[in-house]
């Protein structure tokens, strides 16, 4: 265990140097360190984006998803990914274009700022809704890295927040978002590495993809289910709530700042191949470790019973359990330290954007402050590392949740914004309560397995367009 530690401890010191390193290029400037100056190349931003976007997510979430349900797991990647298609197609060049043409920094200053002026209310409220959602977010994070600690090194919960949240700080202030993009794209290619090296030592363990099928067979024939049972509204509406999902990056103020820093909106189009390239076979190859984790260690489902978890959470075990029966004790230490610092840059990125909106967003006086925008960092990892050790929730749960409300609160009027329409405070402020409140009602109604969330959520969202306009026009008949 030793070697693990020391192999740990090494590899981890080499992202942490790699983030740092992003000092000798930074600018002691507001813009350069929530930006980086938009001048990122598109292959920095495409790898960093498939990191952010799927790094505690994938490597503990997905993976523990798959575990367990099986093959059905399969579904959410087809309808994420399309869904993430979409919003690279209709929303990507547009938050490229439009940030730069208004010179804006943040989500609620583009979503709050037409060629009409700022709409204060709107600005305010989506920087408080960025602030809160993302500081869980940045939590599930860090909750995240102390999981596979706990596994490994039996380390208890709080050492690998509190080392996450100092690591967060570190990168933060050693290159603001410049940090974070080069430690994810180093990341990008250590995630992928980590998860073939699996795949590949599980595969002598239980054999080929026939292996897998027959194994999981015998231990239940759900698991080798292609299509989820007893759907309260069908498979298609399944489906298509999946699709919504991935649609939802449209309101993710942290992947969306990567398109805002790109080097150029004609570059979109090459980092959005290079993002697929990665994002798909990474997909595929969680889906595909969770199902042999399922039949290599069946046991894990056993854990609840004497930790006293929930078969979420120790499910959530998976991935750094399966690298510790199967690898060497060099590779557990990349393994794990791939995890832990992906799962940092991902927490990092979501601060960073916590800081602006204090800054740029709901007390505008500190815009231009680089002492002020560092301040905020401390208070918003201080707020995630707080969140990460008192929430009782899964990574899993915890990511959702934040996705959804962020995608159904900020999206469905960003993209009506980006596309030219024009609305008023008064709708938007309902566009965005609607949304919120129906993920948060649809979430404890207990539908969210038979229709994810997102689309309720972004359904409501849009149909207070209407009603907002209609509001808005009686009041201005009957001044």
């Amino acid at each position: 265990m030793t070697t693990v530690v020391v192999s740990f401890l090494c590899f981890l010191a080499v992202f942490v140097v790699i983030g740092v390193s992003s000092s000798f290029s930074r600018k002691s400037t507001t813009d350069d360190y929530l930006l980086a100056g938009r001048n990122v190349p598109p292959w920095l931003a495409a790898l960093s984006a498939v990191a952010t976007n799927n790094s505690g997510f994938m490597f503990i979430g997905q993976i523990a998803y798959s575990y367990r349900v099986g093959i059905e797991s399969i579904w959410m990647m087809v309808g994420w990914v399309v869904g993430d298609f979409a919003a690279w197609i209709l929303v990507h060049p547009r938050v490229r274009r439009e940030s730069e043409r208004m010179n804006i920094a943040t989500v609620p200053a583009l979503l709050g700022t037409s060629n009409d002026g700022e709409k204060r209310v709107v600005i305010v409220l989506g920087g408080l809704m960025s602030f809160v959602l993302l500081g869980v977010y940045a939590a599930a994070q860090l909750k995240a890295g102390s999981t596979a600690l706990q596994s490994l090194f039996g380390w208890e919960p709080a050492v690998g927040a509190i080392i996450g949240a100092v690591i967060v700080v570190v990168y933060c202030f050693s290159g603001g978002i410049r940090a974070s993009i080069w430690t994810d794209a180093a990341q990008s290619f250590v995630m992928v590495f980590a998860m073939a090296t699996l795949l590949i030592a599980a595969s002598r363990e239980v054999g080929g993809p026939t292996d897998v099928w027959n194994n999981l067979k015998a231990q239940d024939a759900d698991l080798v289910r292609w299509f989820p049972i007893d759907l309260k509204f069908g498979f298609s509406m399944y489906l298509l709530g999946m699709v919504f999902g991935g649609f939802g990056v449209i309101g993710q103020p942290h992947i969306l700042v990567r398109f805002m820093a790109i080097r150029s909106v004609n570059e979109i189009q090459r980092a959005r191949l290079i993002y697929f390239l990665w994002f798909i076979p990474f997909f595929l190859a969680s889906i595909a470790v969770g199902l042999y984790a399922r039949a290599y260690m069946p046991d894990l489902l056993d854990i609840p019973l004497t930790a006293g978890l929930t078969e979420a959470q120790a499910t959530e075990l998976a991935m750094p359990e399966m690298a510790l029966r199967l690898l060497p004790d060099v590779l557990i230490g990349l393994t794990l330290a791939g995890l832990f610092a992906a799962t940092m840059s991902t927490a990092d990125s979501q601060i960073l954007v916590c800081s602006g909106a204090i800054t740029q967003d709901i007390n505008p006086k500190w815009k231009d402050s680089y002492v002020a925008s560092k301040i905020a960092t401390l208070a918003v990892a201080g707020l995630a590392l707080s969140i990460a050790l008192f929430a009782g929730q899964g990574v899993f749960a915890l990511v959702l949740i934040a996705w959804s409300s962020l995608g159904a609160g900020l999206g469905p009027a960003l993209l009506l914004r980006l596309l030219g329409v024009r609305l008023s405070s008064l709708t938007i402020v309902l566009m965005m309560a609607a949304g919120v409140g129906t993920v948060v009602a649809w979430n404890m109604i207990g539908y969210d397995a038979d229709v994810f969330k997102l689309l309720p959520g972004m359904a409501a969202s849009f149909l207070m367009w209407p009603v907002g306009t209609l509001i808005q026009s009686l009041g201005s008949a009957a001044k």
